[in-house]
């Protein structure tokens, strides 16, 4: 991949394997957060679904990428229909916490990794599904990032961006205004149509349709998930 792509890749490795993983740890249960932390809980449950529901219910027999599968909320729903997963993660502590949270019945069904989701050991899959694995990434790189995942998978890349909306974007300056140290890696906004002219640029992808299935608006948290059909 290019150099912007690795240079924010690193730049995501730090912060959820050191800065964000306490954070990431308690927003991915049932425990009581903030006022601010409930309704982020809330869009990315809500997020998680749509793209849940873009997937076949019964997914016996298929292979799936749950690609920056964090604490592995996600590979635990595509288990629980049948589905064989691989969670992949940059960081190791939420790797951790993934294997130390799937259920024993599920075990079998999933392998949860440390790395980089575009390596070449993952194998080829059914299915890809990227929840808010893509949101620090400009449309070239998401469409680099969907070019090579799409020659790995057979059926379909479910994914999110973040929208560029007056709230989204209001948001972000609100971030900007906390010290470097308390703020996550960049959000970079992305338009669909946007990401569909760096698609057409792409020979294997100019054909192929991207969908968006819905954009989840909570106060804190905006989010747009998206469907290249392969």
């Amino acid at each position: 991949m290019n150099e912007s792509y690795a240079k924010t890749r690193d730049s995501l490795e730090l912060y959820f394997d050191q800065t964000a993983v306490k954070a990431w740890e308690i927003l991915t249960t049932d425990l009581p957060v903030s006022g601010v932390r409930a309704r982020v809980r809330a869009g990315r449950d809500r997020i998680r679904r749509v793209l849940l529901d873009a997937l076949p219910m019964d997914l016996h027999g298929m292979r799936i990428l749950d690609a920056g599968c964090g604490t592995g909320q996600t590979t635990v729903e595509l288990a629980k229909r049948g589905a064989n997963v691989v969670g992949i993660d940059l960081s190791s502590n939420l790797i951790e916490l993934a294997r130390a949270r799937l259920p024993d019945e599920l075990s079998q069904r999933v392998e949860f990794r440390v790395g980089d989701m575009l390596s070449n050991q993952h194998g080829k899959f059914d299915h890809v599904v990227a929840m808010d694995s893509l949101i620090h990434y400009n449309a070239k790189d998401i469409s680099e990032v969907l070019n090579y995942l799409a020659e790995q998978t057979k059926t379909s890349v479910s994914f999110t961006v973040a929208p560029k909306t007056i709230a989204l974007r209001c948001l972000l300056a609100i971030g900007r205004l906390f010290p470097k140290t308390s703020r996550s890696p960049n959000v970079i906004p992305v338009n669909v149509n946007e990401l569909k002219l760096c698609l057409s640029k792409i020979e294997s992808l100019k054909s192929k349709e991207l969908e968006v299935l819905e954009r989840v608006k909570v106060k804190f948290y905006v989010s747009e998930a998206v469907i290249l059909k392969l």
